[in-house]
């Protein structure tokens, strides 16, 4: 009974989180065809999310981004009901790891995070860790860890990221992106992790500077945010309308004199202030 209830009670909260928040508009939606074109398996696809749990991860961790999702490619027996496949896998709150087609996040303003320099064997690694966690459950009855997310704004600079992980429930893994970066944890593959330099040994002084070497400690998964991604020295930050070839000449503002439109024809533009 008890267990119900609590179950029935996390499932409340989650629905209160998942809200989405009034006035929410995205900056710049993403062209669906040039971000189709661009996306690799193992790439990281940051969203600008519109809920209100959306809008405190993004106050808590000063970013932009408030949800992260695995490209991994389309997934075998997973498509909409029009037949568009699954390529995407994400770990959302209420909902466990699920698997989504890319038209899902149409309409949001998005970022392209790419692993550099990524082996062949270790994004097939990555993407099949993910792809196998597809239907994973979180158990909503650890209500503490969602309770965090409905206490009042501000929150001291100090306590921000350990918000984000606070508490030891299944749900904190539905709402950041610890299972993406236990994906790469698995092929060892850095996000931040955190450097320690010391010199080498047998090394001397030189002109009073010890000849240093970095080593890297894996940060625990629970400690990351889709920002990290963003701002990771280890992952490129990919371009969709750059990439498929851009040439500003070709715009068409919509201050400038009515051309006939061709079938390729860009779209109209609006100065902003």
């Amino acid at each position: 009974m008890g267990d119900r209830i609590l179950d029935a009670l996390g499932r409340r909260i989650a629905a209160i989180l998942d809200k989405r928040s009034p006035g929410y508009e995205p900056t710049t939606p993403s062209d669906p065809n040039a971000l189709r074109a661009a996306l690799r398996p193992g790439d990281i696809l940051l969203v600008e999310g519109d809920t209100r749990i959306s809008a405190v991860i993004k106050y808590l961790t000063q970013s932009t981004w408030s949800h992260a999702a695995m490209y991994v490619g389309p997934i075998q027996g997973l498509c909409e009901p029009d037949g568009e496949p699954h390529v995407l896998v994400e770990a959302y709150l209420g909902d466990g790891v699920i698997s989504a087609p890319l038209s899902k996040y149409r309409d949001f303003h998005t970022r392209v995070c790419r692993p550099v320099g990524l082996t062949e064997a270790d994004q097939q690694q990555a993407c099949r860790f993910m792809i196998e966690r597809i239907g994973l459950d979180y158990d909503l009855k650890n209500i503490l860890d969602m309770l965090r997310f409905l206490i009042p704004l501000p929150i001291p600079v100090r306590w921000r990221r350990r918000m984000i992980a606070f508490g030891s429930g299944d749900p904190t893994r539905a709402i950041c992106s610890t299972l993406i970066a236990q994906a790469f944890e698995q092929v060892r593959y850095p996000i931040l992790p955190k450097v320690e330099r010391c010199a080498k040994d047998g090394e001397q002084r030189v002109k009073g500077q010890a000849a240093r070497r970095e080593i890297l400690h894996i940060r625990h998964h629970s400690l990351y945010a889709p920002r990290d991604f963003d701002i990771s020295p280890y992952f490129a930050i990919v371009k969709p309308t750059i990439q498929r070839g851009f040439n500003y000449k070709k715009l068409r503002w919509g201050d400038a004199p009515a051309e006939p439109a061709g079938e390729d024809a860009a779209p109209t533009l609006s100065s902003v202030a």
